[in-house]
C-alpha cells in the first residue's frame, strides 16, 4: 500500500451512499480502511452489487452485531488501535448502541469520529428520513437546475451523497488529522449533506448578493438560460455540451456554426431564446460525431456528451488512465494524482465478512473465541 495517508487506520461502520464513497477515498489515498458489516447482510446499499461497485475496494472487512454488547465491545477494542471511525446512522444510534463518540474517544481520545448525516446531527429535521434529492431540493441546489418549464431534473446523486457529503466527510478527516498533529487530541465531525450542498452553492450565493444571478430558472449563465452554455440535440439523438462563455470561445463558437458575430451578440438576454432556438437548428443537422469533428482543435469548448460507457474508452481518458480495466470492467482511478505519494491502483471490491478472523485474531482472540462468538452470531 502507497499513498498519502499511509499509517492512517479507520473504521468504517457500513452505511448508504456516502460513507463508503468517503472509504474509497481514504483508502485509494493509502489509509487502511476495516469496513464494520452487520452480521448476515451485505454492506448497507451494496446488495448484488457489492462484487463489482468500486466503492468497496481496498477494504478489510469484518462483521460484527452491534446489537449485541459483546459486538459493541469488539468494535471498541477496532477503535482503540484506529485514527477514525466513520459512521452513517441517524443521529442518537450509535449511542443507544453504546458506541457513540463518549465511549470511543474514552478508549482512543485521539480518535476522529465522523458522523455523517443528510440533515445533520441536531435542527428540526435531524431525525426526518431524506436522500439525495431531499438534501439538496432544501439546500436550495436543486431549484436552478432544468428547463424553466419543467420541474427540476434528478441530478443523480453526485451533489448531495457524494459532493455535498462523502467529500466533505473526507475534507473534514483529513483536517481533523491534520490538526490531531498539534493538539494530539481527537474530536467528532458532524458532515450534513444539507450544509455541504449550501457550501457548494457559494459562488452562486455572492452573484445572487451582487445582482448578477437570477432567481429566475434557466435565466442565467450557468444554468441553461445562455445560449452559449448549454446542451444541444443531434442529428442521431445525441448531444453536444456548449460552454463559450469567454468572448473568445464564443466567437470560436459562431464561426464553427458559420454565423455572423453581429447577429448574435453574446450578451443581449432579450435575445437569448432566439439564438437558442437559432442554435438548437443548426446543431441538429448534423451527428454527434460530425459536430465533434468539426469542433476539434478549436477553444470554441463544444465537446460530445458522452455515455459512462463511451467515456472509458474517450482518446483523452484513455491516454491518462482515469478509468482502469478491473476484473473485465472500467473502474474510476483515484484521484487526485501526487508526484511522489501516488494512490493505491484499483481493485476488485471486498465482499462480506472476508477478514473476521484475521482482525479479530489480531485483538488477541483465540481460533475457540472466535467460533463461539460465530456460533452465537455475534461475527459473521
Amino acid at each position: 500500500m502507497s499513498g498519502p495517508l499511509h499509517g492512517v487506520r479507520v473504521i468504517e461502520v457500513a452505511a448508504l451512499g456516502p460513507v463508503p464513497f468517503a472509504g474509497m477515498l481514504l483508502a485509494d489515498m493509502g489509509a487502511e480502511v476495516i469496513r464494520v458489516d452487520r452480521v448476515g447482510a451485505p454492506a448497507p446499499g451494496a446488495g448484488a452489487s457489492a462484487g463489482t461497485d468500486p466503492r468497496h475496494r481496498h477494504r478489510r472487512t469484518v462483521a460484527l452485531d452491534l446489537k449485541r454488547s459483546e459486538g459493541v465491545d469488539l468494535l471498541l477494542r477496532l477503535v482503540e488501535g484506529a485514527d477514525v471511525l466513520m459512521e452513517g446512522m441517524r443521529p442518537g444510534v450509535m449511542e443507544r448502541l453504546g458506541a457513540g463518540p463518549q465511549p470511543c474517544l474514552e478508549r482512543n481520545p485521539g480518535l476522529i469520529y465522523a458522523r455523517m448525516t443528510g440533515w445533520g446531527q441536531d435542527g428540526p429535521l435531524a431525525q426526518r428520513a431524506g436522500h439525495d434529492i431531499n438534501y439538496i431540493g432544501i439546500a436550495g441546489a436543486l431549484y436552478p437546475m432544468g428547463p424553466a418549464e419543467l420541474p427540476p431534473p434528478v441530478p443523480l446523486n453526485l451533489v448531495g451523497d457524494f459532493g455535498g457529503g462523502a467529500l466533505y466527510l473526507a475534507f473534514g478527516i483529513a483536517c481533523a488529522l491534520r490538526e490531531r498533529e498539534r493538539s494530539g487530541a481527537g474530536q467528532v465531525i458532524d458532515a450534513a449533506m444539507v450544509d455541504g450542498v449550501v457550501s457548494l452553492t457559494a459562488m452562486f450565493h455572492g452573484m445572487l448578493a451582487a445582482g448578477t444571478w437570477s432567481d429566475r430558472r434557466e435565466s442565467n449563465v450557468l444554468d441553461g438560460g445562455a445560449p452559449f452554455y448549454r446542451t444541444y440535440r443531434t442529428s442521431d439523438g445525441g448531444f453536444m455540451a456548449v460552454g463559450a462563455i469567454e468572448p473568445q470561445f464564443y466567437a470560436q463558437l459562431l464561426s464553427g456554426l458559420e454565423l455572423a458575430a453581429d447577429d448574435f451578440p453574446q450578451h443581449d438576454r432579450e435575445r437569448w431564446p432566439a439564438q437558442a432556438a437559432a442554435f438548437a437548428r443548426i446543431f441538429a443537422t448534423r451527428t454527434r460525431d460530425e459536430w465533434t469533428a468539426a469542433f476539434d482543435g478549436t477553444d470554441a469548448c463544444v465537446t460530445p456528451v458522452l455515455s459512462m460507457a463511451e467515456a472509458a474508452t474517450h482518446p483523452h481518458l484513455a491516454a491518462r488512465r482515469t478509468l482502469v480495466p478491473v476484473a473485465g470492467a472500467p473502474q474510476p482511478a483515484p484521484a487526485p494524482r501526487f508526484s511522489r505519494t501516488a494512490p493505491v491502483p484499483p481493485g476488485p471490491p471486498v465482499g462480506y465478512s472476508r477478514h473476521t478472523d484475521e482482525l479479530l485474531g489480531g485483538l488477541g482472540m483465540s481460533t475457540v473465541d472466535i467460533e463461539r462468538l460465530r456460533a452465537d452470531r455475534i461475527v459473521g
